[in-house]
């Protein structure tokens, strides 16, 4: 069992950064592929971006086009913690975003690919 819990939401203006955290509880933590999500009011989550260990300083990582080259997602296998490092934020980021655990080998967009997930944190852009 994993429990993953976010933090680093909040309110920001157009054009701004945000830096959210999800920590995770377990030993195995390196093993896992982690991943991003968002989900606003009546819309399917979506994907946003993913992160797989390699084992050494090898890292594999993919993105939903709609943040690639502004967001960037991380993770420190010590601090079993995954980053998402959010620039030029948009009123269209606001969401809901979650941070998800699987234990597939491979990065993924597709949600039922995870097997845990934390409660989300709120993300508002303002214009």
């Amino acid at each position: 069992q994993v429990q993953l819990v976010e933090s680093g939401g909040g309110l920001v203006q157009a054009g701004g950064s945000l830096r959210l955290s999800c920590a995770a509880s377990g030993r195995t933590f390196s093993r896992y592929v982690m991943g991003w999500f968002r989900q606003t009011p009546g819309k399917e989550r979506e994907f946003v971006g993913s992160i797989r260990w390699g084992g050494g300083s090898v890292y594999y990582a993919d993105y939903a086009d709609s943040v690639k080259g502004r967001f960037t997602i991380s993770r420190d296998n010590a601090k079993n913690t995954v980053y998402l490092q959010m620039n030029s934020l948009k009123p269209e980021d606001t969401a809901v975003y979650y941070c998800a655990a699987g234990v597939v080998g491979f990065v993924t967009a597709a949600a039922n690919e995870y097997d845990y997930w934390g409660q989300g944190t709120q993300v508002t852009v303002s214009s």
